[in-house]
């Protein structure tokens, strides 16, 4: 997948989401879609629509902002060192659309120790039961 054009993409995305992935912006903590979104299903890049996160790996952290211990498939994230706001952190990033997605933290739960912090306007959920009329049918399998 080639990365939309600029242009496009702020016909395709909503202002926060635009802000969020294009912008390496942030979405109010509490505030936002997914944060309490407990329903089964996954949840994948907002601009390219590749498959990042389950629900079966969601946790709520307090964070404010959907937690995750860990992607679908690690190939699909890229992390970078970011030094912004007077502090030291890695961002997480999707790899096919260079989205910005959020940030992991080695505080999370279980046997990895990370804590994925993900922007909701990164992300579109899809419910367990429309993964596959959505075109994740294979993605199913994640919740026998």
């Amino acid at each position: 997948m080639t990365k939309p054009q600029k242009d496009e993409l702020k016909k395709k995305l909503t202002p926060i989401q635009y802000f969020v992935t294009q912008e390496n912006g942030t979405e109010p903590p509490f505030q936002n879609e997914y944060y309490e979104t407990e329903e089964e299903g996954i949840y994948v890049d907002v601009v390219s629509g590749k498959p990042l996160f389950s629900s079966k790996d969601k946790y709520d952290a307090g964070c404010g902002w959907p937690s995750f211990t860990k992607p679908i498939d690690e190939a699909e994230i890229i992390e970078k060192e970011d030094r912004s706001h007077f502090m030291v952190r890695t961002e997480v990033r999707s790899k096919n659309a260079d989205s910005h997605l959020g940030h992991v933290f080695p505080d999370g739960p279980g046997p990895n120790g990370l804590r994925y912090c993900i922007n909701s306007a990164a992300l579109r959920f899809i419910p367990k039961a429309k993964l596959k009329e959505a075109g994740y049918g294979a993605y199913e399998k994640l919740f026998d």
